[in-house]
């Protein structure tokens, strides 16, 4: 299937083209090794969390990752803490949920593409009666690809903390509809939280501060609530403890 523009007037085309995209693995290893070598975010993890993660990755279980969103540059340092944990052995079969704007340029769609990226438009560019419909397919296509082994990294809050990077913005039910969709489909995905802190002073989306990031791995999650905005409010509660790990870490 040729690769789609992606807007939202082209929104039925984007997500059967997402359906089934699968990038190269071993350029997505070698981009994110390369990631690694640039950002070098300093990891620390939950108590057993390593070992739980590892096990869980050899096993194949799926994995949620939610991660917080201070600066346009999160999805490489989660990229880059992806290599150094391990996260390293799920490159290639992990879906990014990312703007649709990353997908514009054609030189940085095809590396989102090779992240691994889903379009996400966002009800904050369009309206929320404009982007109902693509918002319903996209976590439609995200439950689908969990189902079938892939897991889903998502940045929950949806837009940059620009005020304080040390608490969480309000996580709306997007998450929590994709994990149901999955579990309704025979699949429980764990819920995996990483914090990120690049210090007190570098938030809001355009930050050249962002090497050397304190990153924190929470502990995996095996059981989540049935209804979505409970499962908002469970990442809510995990991913600010991962976040206060990360702050703690600097």
């Amino acid at each position: 299937m040729d690769k789609p523009e992606v807007t939202l007037e082209n929104y039925e085309a984007v997500y059967a083209y997402y359906r089934d995209h699968q990038q190269n693995r071993m350029l997505a290893m070698l981009a994110y090794a390369s990631l690694y070598a640039k950002y070098r975010p300093r990891i620390t993890y939950a108590d057993d969390a390593k070992a739980q993660l590892a096990g869980l990755v050899k096993s194949g279980r799926v994995l949620i990752v939610a991660a917080n969103h201070i600066t346009h540059s999160d999805q490489y340092t989660l990229a880059a803490t992806a290599w150094k944990t391990p996260l390293r052995r799920a490159i290639g079969r992990t879906r990014v949920l990312a703007k649709d704007e990353l997908f514009v340029d054609p030189d940085l769609h095809k590396k989102v593409d090779m992240m691994g990226g889903i379009p996400v438009f966002r009800s904050k560019n369009y309206g929320l009666r404009a982007v109902a419909d693509a918002g319903r397919l996209m976590m439609d296509i995200s439950a689908e690809r969990v189902c079938r082994g892939d897991n889903l990294a998502i940045f929950p809050e949806g837009t940059c903390n620009e005020d304080d990077p040390t608490r969480l913005q309000h996580i709306n039910s997007g998450i929590g509809h994709i994990a149901k969709r999955a579990a309704d489909r025979g699949v429980s995905p764990v819920l995996l939280s990483i914090g990120i802190s690049y210090g007190p002073d570098a938030h809001g989306p355009d930050t050249e501060n962002v090497k050397s990031a304190s990153v924190f791995v929470g502990e995996p999650l095996f059981d989540l609530p049935a209804k979505p905005m409970d499962i908002a409010h469970v990442v809510q509660k995990d991913l600010q403890i991962a976040v206060d790990g990360a702050v703690a870490a600097y």
